[in-house]
């Protein structure tokens, strides 16, 4: 499993999955959020604005990481 450092209490998910570099465009991350395929903490989550804390662990593309 991959691990994130964040800095600050949370991130958007949109900006996290462009911080990670998982997409490579802002409109591209909120396609693949509404389409449903990044799962928080297991489950489906449809938020854009969600906001991704410590602790959490995304999963998206195949590929876990776990913020710490």
């Amino acid at each position: 499993m991959i691990e994130f450092k964040l800095e600050g209490d949370f991130i958007p998910m949109i900006q996290w999955l462009k911080a990670t570099d998982l997409v490579m465009s802002g409109g591209e991350a909120q396609t693949v959020v509404e389409a449903g395929l990044v799962k928080y903490n297991g489950k489906v989550d449809y938020r854009k604005r969600l906001k991704v804390k410590k602790g959490d662990i995304i999963e998206f593309n195949k590929q876990k990481i776990k913020v710490i």
